[in-house]
């Protein structure tokens, strides 16, 4: 059990900083809040109460410590950050860790960059596109047209997200370019059948994480959460359609 006010601190804000890595890196809400407590148990906090959302984390101790809070504003998907927490978890379980050791490891989670370049994304995203496109009955004569769709449209969608903090933004113009690129390319010929470019290049774009853990965490009984999350999955997909629809408008 911990007594000392100092080793009190540095457990709360080792297990602040697990939920943090865990949420802004696609951590389903219950998830979440499972692994702070079992390592605040770990590391002798038994009585620890944790409150996730998907903008924040409240943490508490007992009831003279007052909660602490941490805000979460930007959030993204990194698998592999989730499971190296969740592994110092087990290790902190398993008392192979100390907690100056775990707090160590964490921030070096932290500060690690994305395990997928931005080359091998767009790669991936234009791969997939294609392959989509395919998939609902499209023509080989559309691979290529497909693949350039994804690929642009992946990219404009980060890069868009950096020039305007406005997720929602982004997929929309992301989306827009897409189709209007579709069109393009079928109009000069390089492909044939543009409503199977666009659904397969937009695919990379539709929140599929977002809406498995949203299910999930309505199921966990977090429903603010799950409602939450939903919402968000709901509005990206609404940007996305919003964005192929304006092009149908102005140019059919």
């Amino acid at each position: 059990m911990v007594t000392e006010p100092s080793e009190q601190s540095e457990v709360v804000a080792i297990c602040l900083l697990a939920g943090k890595i865990m949420l802004q890196s696609g951590a389903e809400t219950y998830r979440v809040e499972d692994t702070m407590k079992r390592m605040a148990a770990a590391l002798g906090l038994p009585y620890s109460h944790s409150y996730v959302v998907p903008t924040g984390i409240f943490f508490s101790v007992d009831a003279v410590e007052p909660a602490k809070l941490i805000r979460i504003s930007e959030r993204t998907t990194d698998l592999d950050k989730v499971s190296e927490v969740n592994a110092v978890s087990r290790r902190i379980g398993q008392r192979q860790l100390t907690a100056q050791e775990a707090h160590k490891l964490l921030i070096e989670i932290e500060g690690k960059p994305s395990g997928y370049t931005f080359a091998v994304q767009l790669g991936a995203a234009a791969l997939s596109s294609s392959c989509f496109t395919i998939m609902f009955g499209g023509g080989w004569g559309d691979f290529i047209p497909a693949l350039i769709c994804g690929g642009i449209g992946h990219a404009s969608v980060i890069l868009f997200h950096r020039w305007v903090r406005v997720k929602f933004f982004a997929e929309f113009t992301a989306s827009f370019v897409i189709a209007m690129l579709a069109f393009f390319l079928v109009y000069v010929g390089a492909g044939f059948e543009r409503d199977k470019i666009i659904i397969g290049s937009v695919m990379p774009l539709v929140p599929g994480l977002l809406i498995t853990n949203a299910v999930r965490d309505l199921m966990a009984g977090h429903l603010v959460s799950g409602l939450s999350k939903g919402a968000e999955a709901f509005l990206t997909a609404f940007a996305i359609g919003t964005g192929v629809a304006v092009v149908i408008t102005l140019l059919l």
